[in-house]
């Protein structure tokens, strides 16, 4: 049972950058101890896996009597498209097999009732930490209302984020900035401050050839001191600055206030949920990275470490938690923390 659901993992993994704000989901039909038709959510507004598992098969007929592996319970409601649980309600498999029971109000058991009332066994559990890992992202919008926030910043080895002069290329090495590319295609949103936005004026899109789309990009400018001709301002993605001066809507560009008199992460976090953001990407410097921290709104951090020294400048953010891991990422050092629940941890932490 386990290789099955496994399989549905893997499977689910696959709609990563593609279904937010959707979860990613895998489905195994298997009879016999074979699987015979597979399919995970390829991409928001499409089909789910439970359509796309039955798609694959020869003859639709084939589920009945079949065990159904799901990585997440069967939609109940109508959304872009028709509940998954009537579908396999009325194609009659003798089981399905979930890791997680939606959390979503408007599933939250129904799925799983709908298929129990009509004589199909239902069993969940299964492979569920690894199911809350895959979706972290999903069950921390719908459980904590907010998006899942990673940290994300390099530090010399000396323990630097940038010169006096606020300057910092090139910390890390091409290895790890294809590494940072490749998480930016794998989130909805990314974070800089003002400070970042100015001396580094970084375009915050998805380069290297990495396949995925480009996240929405937030930078903050309390009183609109910014320059219209930085790279975050080209129209060229969409992008939201918070201000305290004006709310407007332009090509790819929002100006929206915010009250910084008080705290405004949480501010941003209520207003990225309430356009169906579910993961924020912060690249920001160590200001506003220490507030994050010292708020306890942060999820992961991932810290590289390259082989250069400063000697002095800006210190680099500190967290008072264990490492989760650790590798090597060509010459830098990766160094990787979690504060959620909902990320698989190593034995001892």
């Amino acid at each position: 049972m386990t290789e099955f659901m496994q399989r549905a993992l893997e499977l689910a993994l696959k709609g990563q950058g593609h279904v937010s704000p959707n979860p990613m989901v895998g489905c195994v039909i298997v009879k016999d101890g074979e699987i015979i038709g597979e399919g995970w959510h390829e991409k928001y507004g499409g089909p789910h896996a439970e359509v796309n598992a039955v798609r694959s098969l020869e003859d639709e007929a084939q589920v009945e009597g079949s065990t159904v592996y799901v990585t997440l319970e069967p939609c109940s409601h109508h959304g872009k498209t028709p509940p998954c649980a009537d579908l396999l309600a009325r194609l009659k498999p003798k089981k399905v097999v979930v890791c997680n029971v939606d959390p979503n109000p408007l599933v939250a058991g129904r799925g799983l009732k709908k298929l129990s009332d009509v004589g199909i066994e239902v069993e969940t559990g299964l492979l569920e930490k690894e199911g809350l890992a895959l979706n972290k992202r999903f069950f921390t919008a719908m459980t904590k209302k907010r998006p899942y926030v990673i940290l994300k910043w390099a530090q010399t080895e000396d323990g630097f984020i940038a010169r006096e002069d606020y300057t910092s290329k090139w910390i890390s090495g091409e290895n790890s900035r294809e590494l940072v590319h490749q998480y930016r295609a794998e989130e909805d949103s990314i974070l800089v401050g003002t400070n970042t936005a100015r001396y580094d004026n970084p375009s915050l899109n998805v380069r290297f050839d990495i396949e995925g789309k480009d996240p929405l990009r937030i930078v903050i400018d309390r009183n609109l001191e910014l320059s219209g001709d930085l790279k975050l301002f080209d129209g060229s993605q969409p992008t939201i600055c918070y201000n305290t001066q004006k709310n407007e809507t332009g090509k790819n560009l929002e100006f929206k206030t915010l009250n910084f008199e008080e705290e405004l992460f949480p501010q941003i976090l209520e207003n990225l949920l309430q356009r169906g953001i579910h993961s924020i990407f912060v690249e920001g410097g160590r200001f506003l990275i220490n507030k994050i921290i010292e708020a306890g709104l942060w999820d992961e951090a991932r810290v590289f470490t390259g082989k250069v020294k400063f000697g002095k400048g800006i210190e680099a953010p500190k967290i008072n938690l264990a490492p989760s891991a650790s590798m090597d990422i060509g010459e830098d050092r990766l160094t990787l923390y979690s504060n959620s629940e909902y990320e698989k941890r190593p034995s001892g932490h």
